[in-house]
């Protein structure tokens, strides 16, 4: 794609990273037929290809409208057109800028404002448990968007106290340790069973990827900066062998600090070290299977309990892993059943989208969990499986059958060996 970008940002760093990118699109138009936006709404203005032109225009010195930021706001940022495109672009780099230079020069109403505001800074608040508590109590006066998200408390089971030579950070999140502690702690003692101490280093909060994409870049990187300092000292020593995430939508967005961090010379290396030491538990798998497959043999009942399976777009997309979860489960016994249809498309959940977009997003959950109850039909999953903790509570607004990380059925299995 020709570009001729206007003065004021030809020369900057934003403006040279998006002509790059743009320059890699041939307007082919394979990115539409697997935007969820495009397929729901049938505008090719919220579809990649039509975005790109937007975001194009924009750099080219066109004013953007109140219509241009609604429609990149429409975009999920599943990046499924990433991995459908013949050409490479990175088209998720391309919408961070897009969106950040339109909300320059375009004015949110002041109900959006406060809104988006609340929830970047909310979701990153200590008084955030207080708040979910207050909400699991008053749950049936809170708007359906909110309420949907407020889910009963849980019970998390004991955090294990062996020591092991081999340690791994692990990120405990800004929402999950409150939300879905239980999580966390099936992660420990998974890694436990296999002789992986999980270490949490108290300092670390928030990835970043809540403010960042609600277009406080700089609140994001901020907050990007004080997770490295708080894991520094541990990666610096050796002390541990990798950061594991256990939320994809985390663990994509620490694999990018690198790239995030890039022009920061106080933290671009040490930014880059953190993204190469990244890893999504399921990366973990493969070397863990052994140890499993040896504990849970003759344990696992998959006939009884055949469970869905929905790979996150932060895992198949942003983070080019798939296949891997229900691969190695079905190896340790498990009856695991992916989406014969539609399993590379995005649930609706997308961070704060669920939230900022509620009817979008609510027919692409209903339409994700018909594809997951398909296999089974006319019988339904005994559990709906995901990777991130933003999914499992969306879908579980959509279904009675119980929706859970999947670590958490590793964990149920491995009780009392």
């Amino acid at each position: 794609m020709q570009t001729q970008l206007a003065p004021e940002y030809s020369a900057t760093p934003e403006g040279q990273e998006a002509e790059a990118i743009l320059r890699k699109c041939v307007h082919c138009g394979f990115c539409t037929a697997t935007c969820p936006t495009y397929q729901i709404l049938g505008d090719e203005l919220d579809g990649p290809r039509g975005r790109i032109y937007l975001i194009k225009q924009v750099l080219e010195g066109q004013k953007p409208t109140r219509a241009t930021q609604q429609h990149l706001d429409r975009c999920l940022t599943c990046r499924n057109c990433e991995s459908t495109c013949p050409s490479g672009v990175q088209y998720g780099h391309l919408v961070d800028i897009g969106r950040k230079i339109v909300d320059e020069q375009v004015e949110r109403p002041l109900g959006e404002r406060a809104q988006r505001w609340a929830l970047k800074e909310g979701m990153n608040s200590p008084l955030f448990a207080p708040a979910l508590q207050l909400g699991r109590a008053v749950r049936g006066l809170l708007p359906e968007a909110l309420a949907e998200k407020v889910l009963p408390a849980q019970e998390t089971g004991a955090w294990p106290v062996r020591e092991h030579a081999r340690k791994v950070l692990l990120l405990a999140g800004c929402v999950q340790p409150a939300m879905m502690p239980r999580i966390n702690y099936a992660t420990a003692r998974v890694l436990d069973a296999v002789g992986v101490q999980t270490v949490i280093a108290d300092k670390a909060g928030c990835c970043g990827a809540v403010k960042f994409h609600l277009n406080d870049q700089d609140g994001g990187k901020a907050q990007m900066r004080a997770n490295i300092d708080a894991w520094w000292p541990l990666v610096e020593s050796g002390a541990v062998e990798a950061i594991v995430m256990n939320a994809s939508g985390c663990g994509v967005t620490v694999k990018e600090y690198g790239h995030l961090l890039r022009l920061d010379p106080q933290y671009a290396d040490k930014a880059a070290r953190i993204s190469a030491l990244t890893r999504d538990l399921s990366e973990l798998l493969p070397q863990m299977l052994p140890e499993l497959g040896e504990k849970l043999r003759g344990r696992v009942q998959a006939p009884s309990a055949p469970v869905a399976y929905h790979p996150p777009c932060t895992l198949q997309h942003g983070q080019k892993l798939r296949g891997s979860v229900e691969t190695h489960l079905r190896a340790l016994g498990f009856d695991v059943r992916v989406a014969r249809t539609e399993s590379h498309l995005c649930c609706g959940s997308a961070g704060t989208y669920s939230v900022l977009q509620p009817e979008i997003s609510h027919q692409l959950r209903d339409r994700k969990i018909a594809a997951l109850d398909e296999p089974f039909a006319p019988e339904k999953p005994a559990a709906i499986l995901s990777a991130n903790m933003g999914c499992i509570v969306h879908l579980q607004n959509g279904t009675d059958v119980p929706v859970r990380h999947w670590i958490e059925v590793l964990d149920e299995a491995l009780i009392g060996v």
